[in-house]
């Protein structure tokens, strides 16, 4: 059987701030329905990356390729159109706005034509956000508002959805529903990036894994693999 081909093709990635380089040439793949793990400390360069691939920051040079096409230098807007999707670190919800309409939001750029159909999804994945419908998501708990991200992205009909530290400040009951969730999405055929601290969580879910060291690719390939490595069990698992 033919292997997919990339639905997300990132090769020699090369990307930063003013003049400081964070990403060092960078190689990755995201295949249809697949998920990949993108795993690394703090100043890695892992939301660099994202913010990259989202176009919300400029490449310096290397190519992203999206469904086939080149998307190295569009801008934002255009790359969620494509159905590119990115839920950034730390939720970034409207406080001031109700649960509906951040949900809303979401299916501002791509999806609008199904915001109702798509709206019932998301409360069939968080009948909680059902339950909150007209609660200002300000006065949601931390947990509840990282549904609400997810929520809004899956709004935008994603191809591709990038999960930016999703388990990020959630306790560990709730880190286990949030990998739960993961599982479940993708067991809907959604393609997932996955970009996490939590190691042993993220390999457990993912198909392929990437392990981001100093903005460059240091190890790469089956999750499984990298769980057995000794050196990811060492540095990343305190084993």
């Amino acid at each position: 059987m033919t292997e997919a081909s990339p639905l997300l093709d990132v090769s020699g990635l090369r990307s930063g701030y003013g003049g400081v380089e964070i990403l060092r040439g960078v190689d990755l793949a995201v295949r249809p329905g697949e998920i990949v793990a993108v795993l690394g400390s703090n100043g890695a360069g892992k939301s660099t990356l994202n913010n990259t691939l989202s176009g919300i920051v400029r490449a310096h040079g290397g190519s992203v390729r999206f469904a086939g096409e080149d998307v190295t230098a569009a801008g934002s807007a255009a790359i969620v159109a494509a159905g590119l999707v990115q839920v950034p670190e730390g939720r970034r919800v409207f406080p001031d706005l109700t649960v509906r309409d951040n949900l809303l939001v979401g299916a501002y750029r791509r999806g609008r034509a199904h915001r109702a159909r798509s709206l019932e999804r998301v409360h069939a994945v968080f009948p909680r956000l059902a339950e909150r419908e007209r609660q200002r998501a300000g006065t949601l708990s931390g947990g509840e508002q990282q549904m609400l991200a997810i929520g809004r992205g899956l709004m935008a009909e994603p191809r591709l959805l990038i999960l930016d530290e999703p388990s990020l400040g959630l306790s560990p009951k709730l880190v286990d529903e949030m990998f739960a969730l993961v599982r479940r999405l993708h067991a809907d055929g959604l393609a997932i990036l996955l970009v996490e601290q939590n190691v042993a969580e993220s390999l457990a879910v993912a198909q392929r894994a990437y392990v981001l060291e100093n903005g460059a690719i240091r190890l790469s390939g089956a999750a499984a693999d990298l769980a057995a490595n000794p050196e990811v069990r060492r540095a990343y698992l305190g084993l």
